[in-house]
């Protein structure tokens, strides 16, 4: 992921939910902003829509992937820095990361119950570069095409 620090890819939407619809026509984005040993932050846009940044970072026995979603001033959403750590070794092309404690609590404070069963997964090889969250009866996948990097986006709050 580091080689690919500074760069911004283009994705699509590569699954069908109907949940996704409004998604699958807008332009996709994900910029790999900012790296260091111990974290990768990358802002995923969606149309005009700078609300989504992934965070990459090292733990003790893995990987951990958390999602900041954030307002237009830059303020927290009242559902974000959820996401999960890694419970294997997974491979060098994938990670799984189930939803962790912590964000179980908070999607259900938030009454998002459903989402309590998210595992997200993080895939990539030398040209293809892969988002995915599942769980029953819903599957979300964006692939973002790494032979072709695409000008950055003006950030969003200082990334």
């Amino acid at each position: 992921m580091a080689k690919l620090c500074g760069n911004s890819y283009s994705g699509t939407l590569v699954s069908t939910d109907a949940a996704d619809a409004s998604m699958a026509a807008q332009a996709m984005v994900m910029h790999v902003s900012a790296c260091s040993p111990n974290e990768i932050r990358i802002p995923f846009h969606v149309g005009d829509n700078r609300s989504r940044t992934w965070v990459l970072s090292k733990t003790s026995s893995g990987l951990r992937l958390k999602h900041e979603h954030r307002h237009e001033d830059g303020s927290n959403d009242a559902v974000s820095h959820y996401g999960g750590d890694t419970i294997d070794e997974g491979s060098a092309a994938r990670q799984e990361f189930p939803a962790d404690a912590e964000s179980i609590s908070m999607f259900r404070k938030a009454g998002l119950d459903a989402s309590v069963a998210n595992i997200w997964a993080l895939e990539t090889d030398d040209t293809v570069f892969a988002y995915e969250l599942k769980r029953e009866a819903r599957f979300f996948r964006v692939e973002f095409d790494l032979t072709r990097p695409i000008a950055t986006p003006p950030p969003a709050w200082g990334h």
